[in-house]
């Protein structure tokens, strides 16, 4: 199992480094873009609007709308977090995935050389809405006194539809 907000998080850092990746092997082959107001308005825009859909994502509770908060509220309790959630500083890296990095850097680095060197701002397209909805999971968490957890718990089936279970937030002191 893995924290959700750990999940979103990774998803920035995974991106990050496909990105870096892949960009010099693009520049090398087809040299720095050019800078162009339409280009880097539309990367802009693109950001923003998928901030937008991050953030939409995570306040609405529709399901057709894309919304999580109906989730994130449904969560089910697990019965014995101690014998199912891993060690601290374990749910971190179990969220890293290479497979992702290989799924993103692949279309960067087509994008960048079959198309234009600006393709490789593709891959921004993910970074917004992850950052949002890690961020907002992780405030939701500390207003709720709860950890979001994804995975299975074979003990505890899931319902229909139902993806994420809760644990009580352990107090640190300081």
């Amino acid at each position: 199992m893995v924290r959700y907000v750990h999940h979103q998080l990774s998803a920035v850092v995974e991106v990050g480094i496909a990105t870096a990746v892949t960009a010099p092997v693009v520049i090398a082959l087809r040299g720095l873009p050019q800078t162009d107001n339409g280009e880097v308005f539309l990367a802009l825009w693109l950001a923003v609007a998928m901030g937008l859909i991050g953030l939409q994502g995570v306040l609405t509770r529709s399901w057709w709308l894309g919304g999580e908060k109906r989730d994130f509220e449904s969560a089910l309790p697990l019965t014995d977090p101690e014998a199912i959630l891993p060690v601290p500083r374990e749910s971190m890296r179990r969220s890293f995935h290479g497979s992702f990095i290989v799924t993103v850097g692949l279309p960067i680095l087509l994008f960048g050389l079959l198309w234009d060197p600006w393709g490789v701002a593709w891959g921004i397209a993910f970074v917004p809405e992850r950052f949002v909805k890690g961020v907002y999971v992780s405030l939701w968490e500390r207003r709720h006194g709860v950890l979001l957890w994804l995975g299975r718990v074979e003990e505890q089936p899931l319902g229909k539809d139902q993806r994420l279970y809760s644990s009580p937030r352990i107090a640190t002191p300081g």
